[in-house]
C-alpha cells in the first residue's frame, strides 16, 4: 500500500524541471506602484506531432510576510511547480524587504519600529487583482508560460501577512482607512492556503465571527505549535480562531508540533536553528501538493488521502490535522 496517494511522491524528489522568470509590474491607476513578481513553472513535454503541451496547469498566487519578497518560500514553491503547477509570487512594496534594506539592525527590529499605515496594507491587497488583471496580456509576451497556464484554475496562499492577504482575498473583511468594513473578496480563486493565519482583532474589531465568518473559500490553514508572532505578544492558538469561525466552506487545520514561525518561509529571521526544520519542511511540502492537488486538479485519491486516514497516520506524532 503507498504510503501517500500515488506512489512516486517523495519530497525530495523534483519530477519535472523547473524554470523561473521575474519581471515587474507597474499599476498606472496607483501611481506607477511597482509590483515585482517570480514564477516558478516547470518544463512540460509537448506533443510530437503538435507541438502542443497535454494540459494547461493550474496557477497559484504566493504572497510573502511583512519585510519579505518574491524570493520567499523557494523550498515550498520548486516542489509544488516541479509537480505540475505554476507558483506566481507576488511583492508588496512597502510591506516588503524595502522596510528595512539599507538599514542599520537586525532586519526585524527594524520592521517593529516602522509603523505600518492602512494604506499599505490596503494597497498590498489591491496588488493581487492588479496582477491577477495583467496577466493574460503579460502571458502573451511569454509565450512558453502562456501556452501551459490555466488563467481559469488559480488557488491564493502566503504566509504570515501573506496569509491575511490570502484570508482578505477569501472574503475576510478588513477596515478601510476610515475604519469602515470592506469585503475585497477575489472571486476568480478556487482554493487557498494560509501559511501562519493572521488573527486581527488587534485591530479592535467586533466579534471573530463577523470578521472571518464571511470567509467563503475552501481553505488549509497551516500553523506550528511554536508559531507566536515575532512583532506582537499571542501564541499561535491565536492563529486558529480564523480557522475556527469558518463555515461557509470546508477548511483543513495542520498544527505542526513545535512547527515555528519562518518554517513556513524558508528562513530564520531572529530565531535560531531548528532541529525539526527538515521534517517540518516535508510535511508543509507534502500537505500542500496534496491539497492543491485535491482542490485544483480535482484528485480524488488526493481529497481521499486527506479526508481519510492516510495524511494523519502518515503524520503521526509529529503533526495534528483536523
Amino acid at each position: 500500500m503507498p504510503e501517500f496517494w500515488c506512489e512516486d511522491i517523495d519530497s525530495k524528489n523534483f519530477p519535472m524541471k523547473v524554470m523561473i522568470e521575474r519581471d515587474t509590474l507597474i499599476d498606472t491607476a496607483r501611481d506607477d506602484r511597482p509590483v515585482k513578481i517570480k514564477l516558478y513553472y516547470p518544463l512540460l513535454e509537448t506533443d510530437t506531432r503538435t507541438g502542443m503541451v497535454s494540459s494547461k496547469l493550474p496557477i497559484i498566487i504566493w504572497s510573502h510576510g511583512l519585510g519579505g519578497s518574491v524570493d520567499g518560500a523557494a523550498f515550498l514553491s520548486r516542489f509544488i511547480a516541479s509537480h505540475g503547477f505554476i507558483l506566481l509570487h507576488v511583492q508588496h512594496h512597502g510591506t516588503d524587504s524595502s522596510l528595512w534594506e539599507g538599514k542599520p539592525g537586525h532586519p526585524w527590529d527594524v520592521i517593529r519600529a516602522t509603523k505600518i499605515e492602512r494604506s499599505a496594507t490596503l494597497n498590498r491587497f489591491h496588488d493581487v487583482p492588479f496582477v491577477l488583471n495583467q496577466l493574460p496580456e503579460w502571458l502573451k509576451a511569454h509565450p512558453q508560460i502562456e501556452a501551459i497556464a490555466d488563467l481559469d484554475n488559480l488557488g491564493m496562499s502566503g504566509h504570515s501577512f501573506g496569509a491575511m492577504t490570502t484570508q482578505v482575498m477569501a472574503g475576510m473583511m478588513f477596515p478601510d482607512e476610515q475604519g469602515k468594513l470592506r469585503r475585497l473578496r477575489e472571486e476568480r480563486f478556487k482554493a487557498g492556503i494560509a501559511y501562519s493565519p493572521n488573527p486581527i482583532d488587534h485591530l479592535g474589531l467586533d466579534s471573530p465571527e463577523d470578521v472571518y465568518g464571511l470567509i467563503d473559500l475552501p481553505m488549509l490553514h497551516m500553523t506550528g505549535t511554536d508559531d507566536s508572532s515575532p512583532i506582537e505578544a499571542w501564541d499561535y492558538t491565536k492563529r486558529t480562531d480564523v480557522y475556527k469561525n469558518i463555515t461557509k466552506a470546508k477548511q483543513h487545520l495542520l498544527v505542526l508540533k513545535d512547527g515555528d514561525h519562518m518554517v513556513f518561509s524558508g528562513s530564520r529571521g531572529k530565531l535560531g536553528d531548528n532541529p525539526n526544520r527538515e521534517k517540518h519542511e516535508e510535511i508543509i511540502k507534502i500537505g500542500a501538493l496534496a491539497y492543491w492537488q485535491a482542490s485544483l486538479n480535482g484528485d480524488k485519491a488526493a481529497q481521499e488521502w486527506l479526508s481519510g486516514d492516510g495524511f494523519k497516520e502518515w503524520l503521526g506524532d509529529e503533526a495534528t490535522f483536523e
